[in-house]
């Protein structure tokens, strides 16, 4: 009993979700046993549901996604159209994120994510059965990919927190990794068939695929051997827990510090994808098919990156990895900002891409190494919202500088800002190394692990110093 308590890593002082570990002490034996150090979090038979029913799910989204921007430059002939669509589905993951956060620490995980996983594909039936029927406006693009990002308020703050519950915390840091494996590996799938299927038969055959292709990911929650999750009610309202999340990462430095990061290079870097089209057409006049090319480039190196990430034994040296992989996002940027070469920008953005998802993801695990687990919601609720909502600012900020400036000066201000931010996270690090061990030496307490265990995750206390 201690063993899977300790694997799942949810026990805390406080007593709340004793019984999740949904998964985390599934454990499968031979065949299972036997996988590659790389591939250990697919152990777990709760995350092997997972992991297969959402790259199936992953495919179709991102055949969605390229089927709906074409859609709608199809219909209104507008650049600024796209961004404004764009920004509709962003904008909710940052407003209402906080409250998706606190929803994961209140009530039922996985049950959310049934629910959350239902209600996208049944938007994406409506907007396949507009699209087939001819009725498609852009009205209705605009309200449903609202509401889609509504959805996503709820549940990327889940599913993140949802992680520790299938895997536990000894192979999170793999589990992570795999995720992001499985986004980039469906990142490069999805656009090419979408690409086929509407210039072949349209838009609206790529959103009933990607709405039949909920079904594997609902099915595999439904396969799941979840235990029955009790969770002890949050004292106070709503939003009196939401703001007790937001100060549990302001008293708590080296969480606080890695999300500004994070959501200075998501604000400042990322964007760089929105100017793309501009790079690809007017100053590498690569066309439709050198944009494939391009943004092709940057998925293989963000899936090396998380094939890196998941061979990883433990958190440690996570702190300079996110250190140097900012630096090197930006310094890519500046690099490709001023190449006129298709094929050396195109060599470029396979770093660009890698060091984006080194930063991400070490980011991700270092923070749900230290969050308490009554707080994981709330927390990943934040990470969302530097990752995934500062996104639209990002690229309205990039889109006016552009019209300024140039894209060209625009996407080098943007890796001049990743890589100042990085040195500053790097100068500070000693100092957070040494209150992130304390964070995880109190975790291990409070699970019953011994302090001095050095295993997977507790390798940050080992003897030998401090860790990032």
């Amino acid at each position: 009993m201690r063993r899977a308590v300790n694997e799942a890593g949810d026990v805390t002082s406080q007593g709340r979700d004793r019984a999740v570990h949904a998964g985390a002490g599934d454990e499968q034996p031979w065949p299972w046993s036997k996988l590659p150090f790389a591939l250990r979090g697919l152990r777990r038979r709760n995350y092997r549901l997972f992991f297969g029913g959402q790259f199936i799910s992953l495919i179709g989204t991102w055949m969605q996604a390229v089927a709906q921007s074409w859609l709608v430059y199809r219909l209104t002939n507008s650049a600024a159209m796209l961004g404004f669509v764009g920004f509709a589905g962003q904008i909710p993951v940052f407003l209402l994120a906080s409250v998706g956060g606190s929803t994961a620490d209140r009530y039922n995980r996985h049950r959310i994510l049934l629910a959350t996983q239902t209600t996208a594909m049944l938007l994406a039936f409506i907007l396949a059965a507009l699209t087939l029927t001819g009725r498609v406006q852009v009205w209705h693009i605009f309200i449903l990919a609202s509401s889609l990002g509504l959805v996503n308020a709820f549940d990327v703050p889940t599913r993140q927190a949802f992680a520790v519950d299938m895997v536990g915390r000894n192979d999170l840091i793999n589990a992570i990794a795999l995720n992001s494996s499985m986004i980039n590996g469906a990142r490069m799938v999805g656009p090419a068939i979408a690409g086929l299927l509407v210039a072949s038969v349209g838009e609206g055959w790529c959103f009933l695929l990607n709405a039949i292709s909920y079904l594997a990911v609902i099915a595999g929650l439904l396969m799941m051997t979840v235990d029955a999750q009790v969770r002890v009610p949050l004292p106070g309202s709503a939003l009196a827990s939401i703001l007790e999340g937001f100060r549990y990462v302001r008293h708590n430095r080296p969480i606080r510090t890695l999300l500004l990061l994070l959501g200075l290079v998501s604000l400042m870097g990322m964007p760089y994808a929105v100017l793309m089209p501009i790079f690809a057409d007017q100053i590498l006049h690569g066309g439709p098919k050198g944009l494939g090319l391009l943004m092709g480039a940057s998925g293989f190196g963000a899936l090396i990156g998380a094939v890196t990430l998941a061979t990883k034994k433990g958190i440690r040296g996570l702190g300079r990895w996110i250190a140097f992989s900012a630096a090197g996002f930006g310094l890519g940027l500046i690099l490709f900002s001023q190449s006129r070469s298709f094929p050396f920008s195109m060599a470029l953005l396979a770093p660009v891409g890698f060091s984006m998802m080194i930063e991400m993801a070490a980011s991700n695990t270092l923070i749900q190494s230290l969050v308490r687990d009554e707080f994981r919601g709330r927390v990943m609720a934040l990470y969302a919202m530097m990752f995934m909502g500062m996104a639209p600012f990002g690229s309205l900020l990039a889109g006016a500088l552009a019209h300024r400036i140039g894209a060209p000066s625009t996407v080098m201000l943007g890796g001049a800002v990743c890589m100042a931010g990085a040195a500053v996270f790097r100068w500070h690090l000693p100092a957070l190394r040494l209150e992130a061990r304390e964070m995880i030496v109190a975790l291990q307490v409070a699970a019953g692990d011994p302090a001095e265990e050095s295993t997977g995750q507790a390798s940050v206390v080992a003897p030998r110093g401090p860790q990032e």
